[in-house]
């Protein structure tokens, strides 16, 4: 089940796609969360269509690594493409995680790109005409979830499913599709229902039924080794869940028996505290943000720690957060993660 080190399984290129039960309605979110392949690609979209042939595109979000960046969207019916909106900014980066939002309203589609707002498209179609979401491009897919905003029982109405082996899309080889051994299991998913959940929102892979699983496919704690330490330039990227009633959970990169980073979110405390301890003896903690508590209950994160010379640099959700310096000097030694506390995890590279 857990997997380990920087492996990305390079599956044949199915596009992600999965039908949208029920169809959208006013006040569904819908996010998908991910990484952003350094491969040659230099596209990625979302569509929101109907049925699967791709001839009815309702709402194409388009984000192109070309020309110094920008996002296309359209919508095409019955094959045709309409006119392009073009927006020349580019909120996603390659290597790096990301966090994408569409809340579907009755005039437009929102698009929250790490918690921002990005651009609004006005529906040219029906939006309920919408029954299937596909992700397509140079993507690794962690999670896709759906969360209707207008009730408001005392959970929110919520599906989610889980790539617990991330699924990459490759660019589409010539020639035969490559077998895929079934070691890699490539399509396990975890399909994680909250106690009211509504009926009609469940989301569910046409091609591979989900398959329920009693454990995430992350055992908590995690421990993993990171491949030849820590160096300049070197990244650590998890993505995950954090529970609903959360009090702490803790990231440690570890050197033998030091903690040379300890990586601490303390919802109790409302605070994000970093320290080393060596010799089981703790040094001065870290707790200043430049901005509030980027982690929140019950909601998905991804977490990047880059290593550099004299410091680690840690972004959430696709936004730098702070810089951490190093205590300990030998970083190749550096070579062990560990996660624990109050979290799932549903992806993690070392």
């Amino acid at each position: 089940g857990a997997w380990h080190g920087s492996h990305t399984f390079s599956l044949q290129p199915v596009p992600f796609s999965g039908t949208i039960e029920g169809g959208l309605q006013d006040g569904l979110q819908i996010t998908v969360s991910g990484t952003i392949l350094n491969s040659s690609g230099t596209r990625f979209s979302v569509d929101f269509q109907t049925g699967f042939s791709g001839n009815d595109i309702a709402f194409h979000f388009n984000p192109r690594f070309e020309e110094g960046g920008y996002v296309v969207c359209n919508t095409k019916l019955n094959g045709s493409w309409g006119p392009e909106e073009r927006k020349r900014e580019l909120p996603f980066q390659k290597g790096m995680p990301f966090h994408l939002c569409f809340l579907v309203q009755s005039s437009d589609f929102k698009v929250m790109v790490n918690g921002n707002v990005f651009v609004q498209y006005f529906h040219r179609v029906p939006f309920h005409r919408v029954d299937t979401l596909c992700v397509n491009g140079s993507v690794l897919l962690s999670s896709v979830s759906f969360q209707n905003t207008r009730t408001v029982p005392v959970q929110p109405a919520f599906s989610m499913v889980q790539f617990s082996q991330p699924v990459s899309f490759p660019p589409r080889p010539k020639g035969r599709r490559p077998k895929v051994s079934s070691t890699q299991r490539p399509w396990t998913q975890t399909v994680i229902h909250t106690v009211q959940s509504v009926p009609g929102q469940m989301f569910s892979n046409p091609v591979i039924p989900p398959m329920m699983y009693p454990h995430p496919a992350y055992p908590m704690p995690f421990i993993t080794t990171i491949p030849g330490g820590l160096y300049p330039s070197k990244s650590i990227i998890l993505s995950g869940t954090v529970l609903p009633s959360a009090q702490r959970f803790h990231i440690n990169l570890c050197s033998g028996n030091h903690i040379a980073f300890h990586l601490n979110p303390r919802f109790d405390e409302n605070a994000v505290v970093r320290n080393t301890q060596i010799n089981n003896s703790w040094g001065s903690e870290e707790r200043s943000l430049p901005r509030k508590m980027p982690f929140t209950r019950g909601q998905s994160f991804s977490v990047w720690i880059l290593c550099e010379g004299h410091c680690l640099r840690v972004a959430v959700d696709g936004q730098h957060l702070f810089e951490y310096c190093h205590r300990l000097g030998n970083l190749p030694a550096i070579n062990r993660l560990e996660v624990g506390g109050d979290i799932q995890l549903t992806h993690v590279q070392t």
